[in-house]
């Protein structure tokens, strides 16, 4: 079994713990080098992570001859650009989510990893997470019986006022992350219903900015039919006066409620009755997913986070936000 030597474009705030951690922990996995544009803050991420070198430019990493695969971690307008790179330069490519700032740009990036022969996968994470499994377990043995509808709700407050006030946070920054808060987490959610239900064929939805604290979508509610036959509806407000979030999953016989973004119990209920199944998440979240394509490298198994079903969702969050985003 060979060891899968890696590098890092981008080691921010999701490389400190989520991922950056579980390219050096995972078994056969080595995290050769880093790369940031800022020299001095990537040699303080290689110092403190133990990571043998650093760098201040992407080249170094993408032509770099003892690296097997990379993993980018930049803001979201830059992954297209790097992932072409990386595959032009016939290095595996594992890219943060969202994938890319549209549908058209996923569609790009697989065109050229396909052409270069490369792999890759998007860190759609959840896909390999134990409390995710432990959902997809119980719909699979049955225990809601046929699933119907599932429904997602999710409510913010906005941030503090000086938050917002001179530099936008980039998540809230179009021309950096695509869109806002629900372009850059609701995906977790959607990709993970396409997990498992499988692809959306119809959309039907309705966004706007009603707070007016910045200039993206803050309010967004959609319906989705599955091509299984499952619906979901979903509404986010990031505008809210409380965090709320969970999504239920509504079948036949039960329910299966559960949060996207907190390790909280699992609740499955029957009728008035409610059992609650514990669920936690491993210190560095991305690690099992990582695992997951170690593993693929190597010839086994197949990570479930690729650039094929990480577009599917891209086109289902094009289609909720497309009137939003339509010059008015």
């Amino acid at each position: 079994m060979r060891t899968i030597r890696w590098g890092m474009i981008g080691c921010g705030d999701v490389a400190e713990v989520k991922s950056g951690p579980g390219f050096y922990k995972a078994r056969n996995s080595q995290l050769v080098a880093v790369m940031r544009r800022n020299g001095a803050l990537a040699a303080d991420y290689a110092n403190r992570h133990g990571v043998p070198r650093w760098h201040d430019d992407a080249e170094s990493i993408i032509r770099a001859h003892d690296i097997d695969a990379v993993y980018i971690a930049t803001l979201t307008d830059t992954h297209r650009d790097y992932a072409l790179r990386c595959a032009a330069a016939g290095k595996a490519v594992y890219v943060e989510k969202p994938m890319a700032m549209n549908h058209a740009q996923c569609v790009a990036m697989i065109d050229a990893c396909r052409a270069a022969n490369v792999p890759l996968w998007v860190g759609y994470y959840r896909r390999a997470l134990p409390r995710f499994l432990k959902v997809r377990e119980l719909i699979d043995s049955g225990a809601i019986g046929v699933v119907r509808l599932v429904v997602t709700r999710c409510l913010q407050r906005l941030p503090p006022a000086e938050q917002l006030a001179g530099n936008v946070p980039w998540r809230v920054d179009p021309a950096l992350s695509g869109g806002g808060y629900f372009f850059e987490g609701a995906c977790h959610t959607l990709d993970f219903l396409d997990y498992l239900f499988g692809p959306v064929t119809s959309v039907r939805a309705f966004a706007a900015n009603q707070a007016g604290a910045y200039r993206p979508e803050d309010i967004v509610t959609a319906a989705l039919r599955f091509e299984c036959g499952v619906h979901a509806s979903g509404a986010w407000c990031f505008a809210a006066d409380v965090d709320e979030e969970y999504n239920e999953i509504v079948g036949a016989k039960g329910r299966i409620r559960f949060s996207t973004y907190k390790p909280v119990p699992i609740q499955v209920f029957h009728g008035d009755s409610v059992e609650e199944v514990p669920a936690e998440d491993p210190p560095h979240v991305h690690q099992p997913l990582i695992q997951s394509i170690v593993d693929e490298l190597n010839g086994h198994g197949h990570a479930p986070s690729t650039g094929e079903s990480a577009a599917r969702t891209a086109w289902v969050m094009d289609e909720i936000l497309k009137e939003f985003r339509a010059p008015s």
